[in-house]
C-alpha cells in the first residue's frame, strides 16, 4: 500500500529536479529564473515532510519570495528577451496550469503529511538562548547552507544586473 507521504515525497522529488532541470536547460533566462523557483518550492515541501517548518517557511519566503524576485525583476529591467514578443499556445497554458495545480497539490499534501498540523502552542515564549540552541542545534547544517545559496543567488542577481549593452555608447 502506497502511504501519503511516499507519494509527497515523490511529488517534491519531480518538482525539485524538474524545476532544476528547467532552469538549466531554459533558453530564456526568464523561463530559468522561474524553473529556479518551483525548484525552490520543491525544497519546501521537503523541509515539511522533514518535520522542520521553519526552515520550510524561510525556504518560501527568502528563496522564492526574495531571491527568485529579485532575479525576474533583475532581467525584466535589464534585458528585452523573446518571452515578452510571444504569445502562449493552448497546449502551453493547459501544461501550465496542469503544472501549477500539481505543485499546489504537492505543497497542500506534504504540509498536511507533516506534523505541523499536530503541533501545540507553548505554555511559555522561548528565551533568546532557546531559540539560539534551537537554530544552532539539528538544523544548523541546513541553516548554513541555506546561507550560501542565498549569497550565491545574490551574487548571481548582481552579475545579471552588471549586463553591459553594446548598442549604447
Amino acid at each position: 500500500m502506497v502511504d501519503l507521504t511516499d507519494v509527497t515525497f515523490l511529488a517534491m522529488m519531480v518538482a525539485t529536479v524538474g524545476g532544476a532541470i528547467s532552469a538549466l536547460e531554459a533558453r530564456e533566462i526568464v523561463y530559468g529564473a522561474i524553473g529556479l523557483a518551483f525548484s525552490f518550492f520543491g525544497v519546501a515541501g521537503m523541509f515539511f515532510l522533514l518535520d522542520a517548518p521553519f526552515v520550510a517557511i524561510f525556504q518560501i519566503t527568502v528563496y522564492i519570495g526574495a531571491v527568485a524576485v529579485l532575479i525576474l525583476f533583475t532581467v525584466m529591467l535589464v534585458r528585452e528577451g523573446r518571452w515578452m514578443r510571444d504569445s502562449l499556445g493552448s497546449w502551453e497554458r493547459v501544461v501550465g496550469i496542469l503544472t501549477a495545480v500539481a505543485l499546489a497539490t504537492s505543497l497542500i499534501l506534504a504540509f498536511a503529511a507533516s506534523s505541523f498540523l499536530g503541533s501545540v502552542e507553548q505554555a511559555t515564549a522561548p528565551s533568546f538562548v532557546g531559540i539560539g540552541q534551537f537554530i544552532a542545534g539539528p538544523f544548523a547544517p541546513a541553516l548554513e547552507l541555506l546561507a550560501l545559496v542565498l549569497a550565491a543567488a545574490i551574487l548571481g542577481a548582481m552579475m545579471l544586473a552588471k549586463v553591459e549593452r553594446r548598442d549604447q555608447p
